[in-house]
């Protein structure tokens, strides 16, 4: 059964506060593992999850600022540390190659020959992963960063009643799911239009530190899960303005205005506490009708069942 959740590692910007460690995001997605920015105290948080190095495949860094990467040096090591076998692959800006390269050899240790690095540049990025399609957009923040978007192809739904009507069964689906026809214990032919229905991908979001730009947009278009920073509340819209990020109300009309299904706020200023957690749901919710998560350390978020 194909596992797609969200594990929140941290949701706090700049810098770690007593309830909330610096940013980290674990997305599981079909024995694929996505760990996005993980910022300081990644390690720490992936054993209280509940997680091993084996289950991360990507390191995905939106931007070189501190807590959107500091975790890098740990989670590599741990990496070595632990045997994983398969190949990692760390997609991260190209424009930040220098801290890139002081992150990943940041320390004495026996290193691994499974990173694979994969600097991004231009306008668009586009990288198989595995089960699915991984597209890296620049976004508008102080320094250079990128967005990410997972997708996963269009597929096709099999229909038991018609396939019981026609009478196939075991063997014969799997041969028409491959080849598209077979022909059925009574001599007809069956094709599989005839016996499915068109199955959209899903998809997946993440949008980090950036003020409001068309490629914020472009990333959000149809998710069915948005993770977005929500730094402010609008009360400090000119803060954001000024710092590159974003306010819970603009995460909402980002959400809203690319019809999202699922909408997960996550990396919060320090200056707020939990207190303040409504307030960040209800600006968010005056655009977005929609499912609206407020993300806290260690929690899971399921993906959105399919329509």
């Amino acid at each position: 059964m194909s596992i797609r959740e969200l594990i929140v590692l941290g949701t706090s910007s700049a810098v770690p506060t007593r309830l909330r460690n610096q940013n980290g995001y674990l997305l599981r997605w079909d024995g694929e593992g996505f760990l996005f920015d993980p910022g300081e105290g990644t390690q720490r948080q992936m054993s209280h999850a509940g997680l091993s190095a084996h289950d991360i495949t990507w390191i995905c860094v939106t931007h070189l600022h501190g807590d959107h990467c500091l975790g890098v040096p740990g989670v590599v090591q741990r990496i070595a540390r632990d045997g994983v076998a398969h190949q990692v692959t760390a997609a991260y800006p190209a424009s930040g190659e220098a801290y890139w390269r002081r992150l990943r050899h940041a320390t004495l240790f026996a290193d691994t020959t499974v990173i694979a690095e994969r600097p991004l540049a231009g306008p668009s990025v586009t990288l198989p992963a595995g089960p699915v399609t991984l597209t890296a957009l620049p976004l508008s923040h102080t320094v250079p960063v990128y967005g990410y978007r997972l997708d996963e192809p269009d597929g096709r739904r099999m229909l038991p009643d018609r396939l019981r009507a026609r009478g196939l069964t075991g063997p014969l689906i799997g041969r028409l799911q491959r080849e598209g026809t077979v022909t059925a214990p009574d001599g007809s032919t069956v094709t599989l239009a005839e016996c499915s229905e068109p199955r959209p991908g899903q998809s997946a979001a993440f949008v980090m530190d950036t003020r409001l730009c068309d490629a914020a947009f472009r990333l959000a278009e149809g998710a069915d899960l948005l993770v977005i920073e929500s730094t402010y509340l609008s009360a400090e819209a000119r803060l954001a303005e000024e710092y590159g990020h974003l306010t819970a109300a603009q995460a909402g009309r980002i959400a809203a205005e690319s019809n999202a299904r699922r909408l997960v706020l996550t990396h919060f200023s320090e200056r707020y506490d939990p207190a303040d957690e409504p307030r960040l749901l209800d600006e968010a919710a005056k655009s977005f009708s929609g499912d609206i998560v407020l993300a806290h350390d260690l929690t899971r978020i399921p993906a959105p069942e399919r329509t």
